[in-house]
């Protein structure tokens, strides 16, 4: 019987997988290249009251957890003492068995906190009890945090509109070196049938970028100056959240007349609004070829299930599930439409159901095409999927229908200065996979290539992707 998470064979199932961790992969570098964590809060080096703030604040798995062991909502997101919090959180925990939010948090405790034991219902003191006296030390800012992980790059999520305010702050620290740059997210723009909450928001858009949002060419012209502006700040990627890729096409007058629509919110029938989503995407794609972006594009998700709740708390806050309408013709046709008209974008495809891994291969396969190797990706196992099942499923299917050894790799999506173990839990998952591939005799036992393929997944592939000034870690 192994260890409880041992360190040196904790999801590693064979010889040959722990020796591609240990030599390769457990070293290198991070680039998160998409997470939700502040650029305020690194400029401020923020500091954190008690491990209920930095592991309960915003944690919606854990919060969905918390829900489906019966704690009533006080001790989760409502007011009740941060102590309480955790006690109700460490419970919930110790009856996780098979969960990854329970290695998740192990790991964190492990690497952030030295601590080795489990936590549960009656360590929860203890543990309070060390995590607390740790983050009163002066090393646990949020920038030591991310230094003390091996952060080389964060790119954040930010709306075109956003000042940039915090990653001017943070460019122009030269005490800090960790590059933190913006990833535009434009979902506020996509949004038409939002009514006056769109409306608004062209308001918006349009005091900051100094161009009239008055029609779709404003909309456009808008988004066009702001990209420029996140550009010259860093920026190498964009993320959209979709319901699914959809593929509507319409003449400009079409859009025109939908756009004003929208800016008067006026209701708008779902065909007008699928047509205003496609014409959008196919705008910013082309923007992103422009500029040399690559495209994110999160997709296969149902939002705010619980409607009591959303009003309550607003959305990120555990009500979503998965959609299981992702249609591959229409991803195909939305491919194709921008290939013929501007060359596609690199472009990283994330949907949340996992039946779709096999789909978004054959998909992406049809539009590969030289210079970037893996230019269309099949982006890492994603929110539900973010465990070892999940991963082995993706990683398998990407083997199956592509290039694994192409793969940008991981990236935390999280909102959690903490959340830097990810890597660490993808990095195992890798070498754990390709591990029992060579010992079942699927591959040679090549390690110095193997070793390649492991860093190269681990980091050096993102670095070359997104095209950051980072230089690679080679042999």
């Amino acid at each position: 019987m192994k260890n409880f998470m041992d360190d040196q064979d904790f999801l590693l199932s064979t010889k040959t997988g722990e020796e591609l961790f240990h030599n390769f992969a457990e070293g290198m570098p991070i680039v998160d290249y998409h997470c939700h964590i502040s650029p305020k809060e690194i400029w401020e080096d923020k500091r954190f009251e008690n491990i209920t703030e930095v592991w309960l604040g915003g944690d919606h798995y854990k919060w969905r957890l918390m829900r489906a062991n019966g704690v009533d909502e006080r001790f989760i997101t409502g007011d009740a003492p941060a102590r309480e919090k955790f006690q109700k959180w460490a419970e919930t925990l110790g009856r996780c068995v098979g969960n990854p939010v329970f290695e998740w948090s192990h790991l964190e405790l492990k690497r952030y906190f030295g601590y080795e034991g489990v936590l549960n219902g009656k360590t929860a003191q203890e543990v309070w009890d060390l995590a607390n006296a740790k983050l009163a030390e002066a090393s646990f800012t949020c920038r030591n945090l991310i230094k003390q992980s091996n952060v080389r790059m964060i790119c954040t999520t930010d709306d075109p509109a956003d000042s940039f305010e915090w990653h001017k702050k943070i460019a122009a620290d030269d005490s800090f070196d960790v590059q933190v740059v913006p990833a535009m997210r434009p979902d506020a723009a996509l949004r038409i049938e939002r009514g006056q909450e769109f409306a608004d928001y062209c308001k918006h858009l349009s005091e900051v970028a100094g161009v009239e949002v008055s029609d779709f060419e404003g909309m456009k012209s808008a988004i066009s100056k702001r990209y420029d502006v996140a550009h010259e700040l860093g920026c190498r990627a964009s993320d959209h959240a979709l319901d699914y890729v959809m593929y509507v096409p319409a003449t400009d007058d079409e859009i025109e007349a939908i756009f004003a629509k929208g800016l008067a919110a006026e209701p708008l029938t779902e065909e007008e609004v699928l047509k205003y989503k496609t014409a959008f995407m196919q705008f910013v794609a082309g923007e992103y070829v422009r500029l040399g972006w690559a495209m994110q594009l999160h997709f296969g998700c149902k939002r705010d299930n619980n409607r009591a709740m959303f009003a309550k708390l607003g959305p990120d806050t555990g009500y979503d599930c998965i959609s299981n309408y992702t249609p591959s013709d229409q991803l195909a046709e939305f491919l194709n439409s921008i290939q013929e008209t501007c060359g596609l974008p690199k472009t990283i495809l994330y949907s949340l159901n996992p039946i779709d891994n096999t789909m978004i291969d054959t998909v992406m396969g049809c539009f590969q095409e030289a210079p970037t190797a893996g230019k269309i990706q099949n982006g890492s196992a994603w929110w539900f999927n973010d465990n070892e099942v999940g991963m082995r499923e993706q990683l398998t299917a990407l083997a199956n229908e592509g290039v694994l050894g192409n793969f940008v790799g991981m990236l935390t999506d999280s909102r959690s200065f903490l959340s830097y173990p990810r890597h660490e839990y993808f990095r195992r998952v890798l070498c754990s996979v390709i591990g029992e591939w060579v010992e079942q005799g699927k591959y040679p036992a090549d390690m110095e290539l193997l070793g390649t393929i492991v860093r190269d997944i681990s980091y050096n592939n993102s670095v070359r992707y997104f095209g950051f000034d980072l230089g690679t870690v080679e042999a």
